[in-house]
Order: structure tokens, then C-alpha cells, then sequence
């Protein structure tokens, strides 16, 4: 798959776009236009108000719609929905999350090919355009690599971005170890210090090679797996690699009970206690998901400076909350939402964040729907560095999305904001633009065929599925591993 020709093209004069309501910026807050205005040009905004005065070349008038600052996604899914092979298939140990004895001894494969991986970045970049995410920090499973991924594949994946017209930051994901399950159902962490520092050299050579590229549509990051599997010497070189590269971390920590306990048997601690001890937080570090920590946990990741990386879908649907956002937020911790699963929804994400976050605070009045904005705008804008992204103020870029509130399927809007988190989702997304550049509207990408995307995804899925078997503990069959909700009956 090639992916060496932009499809989309800036407008070349100021461009004015009118809606209902507008999003916009004002002393570090985002404020509500009513009809109001939105002008951008050369890929920066220029214009938000009222009763814009200058030359325009191009105008156009969303209707009963919202126009507001594209979605900030700091764990981004860029793989197929996987995630729907745990959702009523437990534990996942028996189901081929965890590899077996015999499968390690006999060396883990590549269970995609790297067209494969190509193909499914691009059809997964394209699912966030179409939910109105405009930076994505994307992640894939590592269950079905060798080990590590590569920096082929993600040159491949900064090809795709920039085809798209996607922002990113990109890194290839790398570890220093794994789980494995023995023969009499025990399961034990093996860790390769070796192959996690190749991996890290590997990360870093890819972000002095991609940094800035595209018109710095892309830039890199740091995307070491998961906390358990490392030790303090190569998590230290890490966030000293982030720092002098001055590139973000991302680390997901505080998210399992298998993680908490390992960590509390190798290191005697719990995880942000001891990446604190080790120096491994900053203001550079991204930590999804933190369903898993105590409160003096998340002090310590409040004090840090690092950021809290919000899934509240994905991690809901594993039986597991944060605990608790308002107060959280009240407490000066940094959040930051992800999506990290299918559907890449932002939208549905804040709707899951607003009712789990009553639902844990004991409250009914908050969080609001505006804190699930903001953080999913300002948030992911403040943990990157980047205050021209999450906001529509003069000189921000000019990244925006469009969504069409005038279905009857949203029933009454009173607040468009409430709108988006009580009857709106991603399929209300519109329009998108990134860098001034029309990446999408009417719901459609140019150049990217979406029937034909979903049709392959759909059979390199169930390809992907037919392998579960080579890697799953005793080697049921398929129908073993993952056994329809009813009784199935064949034509």
C-alpha cells in the first residue's frame, strides 16, 4: 500500500465558517458563540467571534451545528477492534491474551503481515478523522508481534497520517518483557532486559528520523509497554531518551490487579511510587489509565506533573472506573481522554466519563459535560506542550471539527455541549479540518473508500481470529475459545 500523495489540499485565502453555536477560546477557557464566526487561513486561526471585518475568499454556513477544536486523543486505537474478542470472552488468560509455555519455547510470529499493519493503521487513522479526533497518539496490541513494532511499520504509518491529513504523534511500541502461561496454568513475567534496550534504541532512532515531518503534521513519541514488564534502569533511560529528545512518554500504569500485584512482588511498591523513585515521571509522562490507583498513587502522579490519560469506555467495559474525575480535576491532577478501543468515539468516551464519574463521586452535579470537553480538547493540548492545539483562539491551528446537531435523532438541544453528552456520537461528525486542510466533510474522506476498507478489515480480522489457537493456552479450538452469545446453528 502506498501512501506518498496528500488528498487534501489548504484553502488558499482566508476561509469563514458559521454555525449555531461556536467553541471558542477566551482567557484560558473555552467560551459558547451563539452564531458565532470561525476564520482560518494558511493553517492558523485567525479569526473567532462576531462580525468578522476582514477580506474572506471562501464562506461557508454549517447550519444547526457546533463548530469546536478537534478532539485530542492520547491513546488512539490504531489496530482492529480486537477489544471485542475479551468482551464477554474471559478470563483472558484462557483466551489468548497471555502466550503459553510451548508457544514461547517454539518462538512467538508475526501474526500480520506487514501489509497487514499497514492496512490496518490506515483504516484506523481514517475511524478517527471520522470521529472528529484530529491528534492521535495511536496504539496497537502487541499480542499478535514477535515482540516489539518496528520502525518500518510506523515510517509506513507517517505515510498514512500525512495521505489522511491526520496529526499524530508516532512511535513504535516496545518491551522488555512478557507474561507467559505454564503448562499447569501458573502464569510468570519474563523479562529481557537485551531486547526491551533494543527496542528503546530502536524507538529513538525513529523520532530523530520522523520528528517534524509533513510540515510537522508528525511527530514521535516514546510508547514503552507496559509497567510491569520493565526494570528501573531501562524505564530511566526512557524518560531520559523523552527528555533529551523532548518528545512525550506514554506508559500505561494503574490499570490492572495483575499489574498492581506484580509490581508489589518485584519491586515492593506500587507502580507510581516507584517510577517516582526511579525518576521516571515528568510533565512529558502520559499515563494511561489509573483505574487501578490509590489515592496517594495519584498525589504522587498529580505532583509530578505527568498527565492521566483517560479511557473511561474501555476500562468500564473491564469492570473498572477511575475514582474519581471531579475530585481529581479538583485536586490539580492533569487528565487527558484516549479512546483506545472500537469505537474510536471521543463522544461516547465523555458520555461513559460523565456517568461513571457521578456514579463514583456519589453526585449529581459533577463532573459536568464541559469537564469531559475539556478534557478532551485542553487536556490532551496541555500534556503534549501544545497550546495551539484544543482551542479556537487567533493563532491556534487551525484543526476544527463540525457536528451536524440538526438530526432528530438528538431530539431537543438546550446546551450543544450537553448535546454531545447525552444524545450525539461520533457519527455526528461533519466536517473535520486539520492544519487548514478539509480532511472530511459531508462524512466523507477523499480517497478513502470505506466500503471496501471495512470489507477487508473485516476478512484480515477473521484471518487474525482462525491463529487464535496457535497462541492460547492448550490450544482449544476457535469456537472453544470464543463461543457465540447463543446456540449458533448453520445454514
Amino acid at each position: 500500500m502506498s501512501h506518498s500523495r496528500r488528498t487534501n489540499q489548504r484553502d488558499d485565502g482566508p476561509v469563514l465558517l458559521t454555525a449555531r453555536w461556536v467553541v471558542g477560546h477566551r482567557d484560558g477557557r473555552h467560551i459558547l458563540l451563539e452564531n458565532g464566526e470561525v476564520v482560518h487561513e494558511n493553517g492558523r486561526i485567525v479569526f473567532v467571534g462576531h462580525r468578522y471585518g476582514g477580506p474572506v475568499k471562501r464562506r461557508i454556513d454549517h447550519g444547526r451545528a457546533l463548530i469546536g477544536p478537534g478532539f485530542i486523543d492520547l491513546d488512539a486505537l490504531s489496530d482492529l477492534d480486537t477489544g471485542v474478542l475479551g468482551l464477554d470472552h474471559q478470563p483472558g488468560w484462557k483466551k489468548g491474551r497471555v502466550w503459553p509455555r510451548d508457544y514461547v519455547e517454539a518462538g512467538p510470529v508475526e501474526m500480520l503481515a506487514r501489509e497487514e499493519l499497514a492496512f490496518q493503521k490506515h483504516y484506523a487513522f481514517a475511524q478517527l478523522i471520522r470521529n472528529g479526533i484530529t491528534t492521535a497518539l495511536p496504539i496497537a496490541s502487541l499480542f499478535y508481534r514477535a515482540w516489539n513494532e518496528t520502525s518500518d511499520e510506523f515510517a509506513s504509518a507517517a505515510e498514512s497520517a500525512a495521505e489522511l491529513g491526520l496529526r499524530v504523534y508516532l512511535g513504535p511500541a516496545f518491551r522488555a518483557g512478557h507474561s507467559v502461561i505454564e503448562a499447569d496454568g501458573g502464569i510468570v513475567v519474563e523479562v529481557d532486559e537485551e531486547r526491551g534496550a533494543e527496542g528503546l534504541d530502536d524507538a529513538v532512532a525513529f523520532c530523530l528520523e520522523h520528528e517534524g515531518r509533513f510540515g510537522g503534521l508528525v511527530r514521535t513519541m516514546l510508547a514503552p509497554d507496559c509497567v510491569e514488564f520493565w526494570t528501573a534502569d531501562l524505564l530511566r533511560r526512557t524518560a531520559n531518551a523523552a527528555r533529551d529528545l523532548g518528545v512525550p512518554v506514554r506508559l500505561h500504569c494503574c490499570q490492572s490487579s495483575f499489574e498492581i500485584e506484580t509490581v508489589r512482588r518485584r519491586f515492593g511498591t506500587t507502580s507510581a511510587r516507584w517510577l517516582q523513585d526511579i525518576g521516571f515521571l515528568s510533565e512529558r509522562a502520559l499515563l494511561p489509565h489509573g483505574t487501578h490507583a490509590d489515592g496517594d498513587d495519584l498525589e504522587i502522579i498529580a505532583g509530578s506533573g505527568a498527565t492521566l490519560v483517560h479511557c473511561p469506555l474501555v476500562m468500564a467495559r473491564h469492570g473498572a472506573a477511575l475514582d474519581n474525575f471531579a475530585r481529581l480535576r479538583g485536586q490539580g491532577l492533569r487528565i487527558g481522554m484516549g479512546t483506545d478501543t472500537w469505537p474510536p468515539d471521543m463522544v461516547q468516551n465523555m458520555q461513559v466519563g460523565l456517568m461513571l464519574g457521578r456514579v463514583m463521586a456519589g453526585n449529581l452535579e459533577t463532573p459536568k459535560s464541559a469537564d469531559l470537553y475539556d478534557a478532551a480538547t485542553i487536556g490532551g493540548a496541555d500534556a503534549l506542550g501544545r497550546s495551539d492545539l484544543g482551542r479556537l483562539q487567533a493563532g491556534a491551528a487551525a484543526d476544527i471539527v463540525v457536528f451536524d446537531l440538526s438530526g432528530n435523532h438528538l431530539g431537543q438541544v438546550l446546551d450543544p455541549i450537553a448535546c454531545l453528552t447525552t444524545s450525539a456520537s461520533g457519527r455526528d461528525v461533519h466536517t473535520v479540518i486539520i492544519d487548514g486542510r478539509t480532511v472530511m466533510s459531508a462524512r466523507t474522506i477523499p480517497g478513502f473508500d470505506l466500503d471496501a476498507a471495512h470489507q477487508r478489515a473485516q476478512a484480515q480480522f477473521e484471518r487474525l481470529v482462525q491463529r487464535y489457537p496457535q497462541r492460547t493456552w492448550r490450544h482449544p479450538t476457535v469456537a472453544e475459545i470464543f463461543p457465540p452469545s447463543y446456540r449458533m446453528f448453520m445454514a
